[in-house]
């Protein structure tokens, strides 16, 4: 079977490096991008298993980058975020999801 690709996308660097080292020391493929326009980028030429994707970035922000990827793909998405967010319902691009941010 083939190694599974995994794509990070986050605007900070620093981060995308450090879980590329994590991935790739249990033998995963690792495809990055920082920017959500990027990842839309990498979807529509490379085959992607899961997605770590941040939500605050700047030309197209993750959960903007999440709907669009619904349209056509039913990839798993793991959100990462520097910020508390309380999801109220999950399943993006099916239904509406309410997020709000927790005191």
């Amino acid at each position: 079977m083939d190694k599974y690709s995994i794509l990070v996308c986050d605007d900070d660097k620093d981060i995308v490096n450090a879980l590329e080292v994590y991935l790739k020391q249990e033998n995963y493929d690792v495809v990055k991008a920082y920017t959500g326009r990027q990842a839309l980028e990498v979807l529509k030429e490379q085959k992607i298993h899961l997605i770590l994707l941040d939500i605050m970035m700047p030309e197209m922000d993750g959960l903007a980058a999440t709907i669009k990827i619904r349209e056509e793909l039913n990839i798993p998405i793991i959100i990462l975020s520097a910020k508390s967010f309380k999801v109220i319902t999950g399943d993006y691009g099916s239904r509406k999801t309410d997020i709000r941010r927790e005191s």
